[in-house]
């Protein structure tokens, strides 16, 4: 086993996760077997408990984990299935430990950072690297590893140390260390500044890590000059430090990358076997031409993503980079407008007139809306005026989680004539209870307990003529991520159905509705599940496709696709929807 060390220098935030994935992307390309592991330093256990404002989105895996979104990368990039174990917190190995001292199994001796917490650390890294994670279940050859925040935080102190031991543990030939590392270019003098990665560097390397590779993040690419001054200051060959300057998608840093021969060098310093690799066009032909496809994007489509966390994006990362994968298979720049709910709400009108109307105005002008998942009950009724608002503008919608209860509640209350409708996560004491909690996973505890992973969606069987089921290749079952505590209520699923809001999929107990229709629609689809965890930059979720299409209302097509499933498809999906026609959308049909 090869194991590769990715550390951060000077900011968090520098892009260390897209920077692991991309030496991933290159290794996998050479037909090489990766794995990855993030390290969060933090305590807690998980980020199931997490607010969206302190590291962004969580991101559910296929066995439940709730982990930090970097794995969401990760398994975009290299196309693979992490496990919850794959994402190591001081949380867990203190737990671990603490579990193992309890249980006796340390004989009495007094537990200490060193050496007990570094082994820990060791072994749940040596175990999770033999896990496969690929669908032809292979061992990886390649353990990729994480290690969040930057070189010099307290937290992460043992982990550093727990790595210094394990270079030697695991012998040199089979470790390697690349450093991330920002480089400051002030606007005021436009020169590169190497300070801060001279003194990351000195860092690291004064608790016994020296790094191989030196990956320099900057605005602009930074000068062989610039390189040659980290180079002798670093004690890295210059040929070794990589410049990787802000790129017009993340998608197209691994070819960046591997332009500086960094599959070549990872071979010779590895010892990895790789055979004579082919001219780059040949082995990185799928990045190649992604990248190229995203640049030249000829078209735009505007959606609004009408969500809770709207101050911080990162809160809607997997979202956001569905939209993408949608568009950039569709031949759509997909642009991005975040609108904050609760701007949504008529008592807005009242507080905050201008950010009310600029709210609106936002809404009217997209092309199609997104309402995401959130817990609580801030922002809950500007989601449920979103819906109505798509449902009586024949606005193409995508809800989910959240947005799928919204929309029931918004159906209830404007067709059935409900005006009370409401989940009992918000209103405990409504008479009409459309949606409510699931008592299996609602024990008063936050942590880890709510229906979470993947788990299948039974279309029915009157769901023939369904777009979302023609969108996923006619398929009779399908899988899919889930993450929520509350469910449609089944006592006002008839009634719903009979209105016209159609449930067209259930899941396997056939009693919890998961997805669901409105007819005579160009396309009003909710999902109880997480499409947006299984979208891959090659490919996009199905219910992200069908929302750019409807948007696009075929008006400029480029798309092309030799998956015949999917083609089929959509090639019969007809989208009934004048795109031509824009007055229902105009600032005029404000509220």
């Amino acid at each position: 086993m090869k194991y590769i060390l990715v550390t951060g220098g000077v900011i968090s935030g520098v892009g260390k996760g897209v920077i692991s994935s991309s030496f991933g992307a290159i290794l996998k390309c050479c037909g090489i077997e990766v794995t990855m592991i993030k390290i969060d330093p933090y305590i807690n256990l998980d980020a199931g408990t997490f607010s969206p404002y302190e590291h962004g989105e969580v991101y559910v895996l296929d066995d439940g984990g709730e982990v930090d979104l970097d794995l969401g990368n990760y398994e975009r990039f290299l196309n693979i299935t992490l496990h919850k174990d794959n994402n190591i917190t001081t949380g867990k190995i203190y737990s671990s430990v603490i579990e193992k001292e309890r249980r006796g199994d340390y004989l009495g001796k007094t537990v200490q950072v060193v050496p007990h917490i570094t082994d820990a650390i060791q072994e749940w890294v040596e175990k999770e690297a033999q896990k496969p994670v690929s669908d032809n279940g292979k061992i990886p050859d390649v353990c990729i590893i994480e290690l969040g925040g930057i070189i010099g935080d307290i937290e992460s102190m043992a982990f550093v140390e727990a790595f210094r031991q394990f270079q030697f543990r695991v012998k040199r030939e089979n470790f390697c260390v690349a450093h991330v590392s920002l480089v400051p270019q002030p606007k005021t003098t436009g020169e590169s500044k190497t300070k801060p990665t001279q003194s990351s560097v000195r860092e690291l390397r004064g608790l016994g890590l020296s790094p191989d590779i030196i990956v320099c993040r900057s605005e602009r690419p930074i000068e062989i000059s610039v390189k040659e001054k980290i180079s002798n200051f670093c004690h890295v060959a210059t040929q070794q430090i990589i410049s990787v300057p802000d790129l017009p998608s993340v998608y197209e840093v691994p070819v960046f990358i591997e332009n500086h021969g960094m599959a070549d060098f990872l071979n010779d310093r590895l010892n990895l076997g790789i055979a004579p690799l082919p001219p780059r066009k040949r082995y990185m032909t799928k990045w190649i031409e992604l990248g190229e496809r995203i640049r030249h994007l000829k078209y735009e489509v505007v959606v609004a993503i009408v969500g809770k966390y709207t101050r911080l994006e990162d809160s809607y990362t997997s979202i956001t980079k569905a939209l993408h994968h949608a568009g950039n298979k569709l031949g759509y720049r997909v642009n991005i407008k975040f609108i904050e709910a609760s701007n949504l709400e008529k008592t807005m009108l009242q507080d905050d007139p201008a950010s009310y109307h600029n709210a609106w105005r936002e809404l009217c002008l997209c092309d199609c809306v997104v309402v995401p998942g959130g817990f609580g009950k801030r922002g809950v009724e500007g989601k449920v005026e979103a819906v109505r608002w798509c449902r009586q503008n024949d606005k193409p919608f995508l809800g989910i989680c959240l947005g799928f209860q919204a929309a029931v509640i918004e159906f209830s209350r404007n067709q059935l004539g409900l005006e009370d409708a409401h989940s009992t996560e918000v209103s405990e004491d409504t008479k009409n209870p459309v949606v409510i909690d699931m008592p299996e996973h609602n024990t008063g505890e936050m942590g880890g307990t709510m229906r979470l992973g993947k788990r299948t969606t039974v279309f029915k069987k009157s769901a023939a003529n369904s777009k979302i089921k023609r969108l996923y290749g006619n398929k009779e079952k399908i899988e899919e991520r889930h993450r929520h505590r509350y469910e449609v209520n089944p006592a006002y699923i008839e009634r719903l159905e009979k209105a016209g809001l159609v449930f067209v999929g259930i899941d396997e107990s056939q009693e919890r509705m998961e997805i669901l229709e409105l007819e005579n629609h160009p396309y009003f689809v909710a999902v109880q599940f997480h499409p947006e965890y299984l979208s891959r930059p090659m490919r996009p979720s199905p219910p992200f496709m069908g929302l750019i299409l409807a948007a696009r209302g075929d008006k400029h097509s480029d798309y092309s696709d030799s998956e015949e499933e999917v083609e089929v498809a959509l090639k019969k999906l007809q989208i009934e929807h004048d795109t031509d026609n824009s007055s229902a959308y105009s600032s005029s049909s404000l509220p």
